[in-house]
């Protein structure tokens, strides 16, 4: 589910809105439906560093042959 940043046209607040399939926002201070859909920023992990990647297929030792290769 989108979380969407508004803008109230009539108030000037400003709110996050979670909505599901056709719902519309509603400005939680003064009920207002005239929102202004604002830019939202993220954020993204962006680490590579080998020990900081997520292990392998086993998830134990990494082996890409799958879970129990690695056992003798």
């Amino acid at each position: 589910m989108p979380i969407y940043e508004y803008l109230c046209s009539a108030c000037g607040h400003a709110l996050e809105a979670l909505l599901y399939g056709s719902e519309r926002a509603r400005c939680p201070e003064c009920e207002g439906t005239e929102l202004e859909k604002q830019f939202s920023a993220f954020a993204a992990r962006g680490d590579t560093r080998p020990e900081l990647a997520p292990p392998g297929s086993c998830g134990t030792c990494g082996d890409p042959r799958g879970p129990g290769s690695c056992a003798p």
